[in-house]
């Protein structure tokens, strides 16, 4: 499906730019805690940017195919990077404790992600 291609290239190119913003222009801003989440951030939403590229590609007909599983492993990988990295950034730059509370529902959405594509591959394979 090219929604999850387009998609997981776009999020591959953000996570390059916020990981150099990290690097350069928050370096002396934030705190080491800090730039540490940062990168945590943009690692998990390079992992998944990559894991929405792959959903995509095996939606392709030449392989898996379109599937009820492979788009829910698309939609929760992309909700898991708006909610995980999105909620680590947005504290990295306020400081608003609170928003960590809500990090560990997109790593949810991250793993059930994992676990369609999962499901996806043991029906292809049946």
């Amino acid at each position: 499906m090219p929604f999850f291609i387009i998609v997981g290239a776009i999020n591959a190119a953000l996570a390059v730019a916020l990981g150099a913003f990290g690097a350069h222009a928050l370096k002396d801003r934030l705190s080491e805690h800090y730039l540490a989440i940062w990168e945590t951030a943009v690692q998990y939403q390079m992992f998944h940017a990559l894991g929405l590229l792959a959903v995509g590609i095996l939606m392709s007909s030449a392989l898996l195919g379109p599937s009820t599983q492979l788009s829910w492993a698309g939609y929760l990988m992309l909700a898991g990077i708006i909610i995980f990295s999105g909620s680590l950034y947005a504290l990295c730059l306020s400081g608003v404790g609170i928003l960590g509370a809500i990090t560990p529902i997109g790593g949810v959405a991250f793993i059930v992600g994992w676990i369609m594509l999962i499901l996806a591959a043991i029906k292809f394979g049946n």
